[in-house]
């Protein structure tokens, strides 16, 4: 477990350093806290930690409208994945 805590340690220290795979620029410039780490601190599921991540890096990569239009999409198919659960639980509870 301590290796796991320095490894995150030094990702950490290195998120200066841009890698367009572990600390690419449109999450990581100008910013304190990686959107991967806040996903992981938060324990936030696919959905969410995806509607984060696009959110987080709107109008970085590519067009704002585009990064909040994909949010909105991981954010309503979380909002179906509840409500399916709310009905199945209803129906279960009523037999």
């Amino acid at each position: 477990m301590e290796d796991i805590a320095i490894k995150l340690e030094a990702q950490t220290n290195l998120s200066k350093f841009y890698d367009p795979v572990k600390n690419p620029s449109h999450y990581t410039e100008g910013r304190e806290y990686e959107p991967v780490k806040v996903i992981e601190d938060w324990g936030l599921d696919y959905h969410l930690g995806n509607a984060l991540k696009y959110i987080s890096r709107a109008g970085r990569k590519s067009s704002f409208v585009s990064d909040l239009s994909k949010a909105i999409f991981y954010i309503e198919r979380r909002l179906l994945i509840e409500e399916e659960r709310r009905l199945s639980n209803e129906e279960e509870q009523s037999r």
